[in-house]
């Protein structure tokens, strides 16, 4: 296993496109399903109750998808110091978020997804959209994907046969961004059915109001 990881530091590696597009696509996957379990987790500590973050039916975040491909692409060429790794990751996500939380709140009417004003561990909060916490955690997380699931996915790649790798890889991404289309898009129009309807029956917090 160190040889593998000396070799992924040291960029040994050659890659096919279908292991590039493979392992971006679990790493959305993944991303968006790890980002979903911490703000379950977070929002139960802090409103006391149930939440379900992410505007879908299946546990998962797209914000968390974006930002870690940001992560990827920033922090791939400077893999091998870690601390710039760190640094980077909370810098780029940290951008994404107050950005994206900004855009929706201008956009939208003065719509909100998430509110730092409203929440506990809330240092370093501006306007709502960021924190101290988010950027910390997000750091940790670039750290965690850089150095563990990057490298896991990689791995993975090599091992199973093209046709097999495709399969998983495509048809794990796909389901959550027919589930996040759906949601966006489909349910609006014809007027289904849609996760926020779903769990709001439920009694749980939702995001979208």
């Amino acid at each position: 296993m160190k040889i593998f990881f000396d070799k992924y530091l040291n960029d040994e590696f050659r890659f096919e496109k279908y292991q590039i597009i493979g392992i971006i696509l679990l790493i959305i996957s993944f991303s968006g399903v790890f980002g979903w379990l911490y703000e379950f987790v977070f929002y139960r500590i802090n409103d006391g109750r149930f939440s379900f973050q992410g505007g879908n039916f299946l546990p998962w975040v797209n914000i968390y998808a974006i930002g870690s491909i940001l992560i990827l692409l920033s922090t791939y060429k400077i893999k091998k110091r870690p601390v710039l790794v760190f640094v980077v990751s909370g810098i780029v996500t940290g951008i994404l978020e107050y950005f994206s939380g900004l855009a929706i709140y201008k956009i939208c009417n003065g719509l909100r997804l998430w509110d730092y004003n409203t929440e506990i561990w809330n240092f370093g909060n501006i306007g709502g959209f960021i924190c101290f916490r988010s950027i910390l955690v997000f750091s940790l997380c670039g750290l965690f994907l850089m150095y563990v699931i990057v490298p896991l996915f990689i791995k993975i790649s090599f091992k199973l046969k093209k046709r097999t790798f495709l399969i998983i890889s495509i048809s794990i991404c796909s389901i959550f961004i027919i589930d996040e289309l759906y949601n966006l898009i489909i349910a609006r129009l014809f007027n289904l059915t849609s996760a926020n309807d779903f769990y709001s029956s439920l009694g749980w917090k939702y995001p979208i109001k």
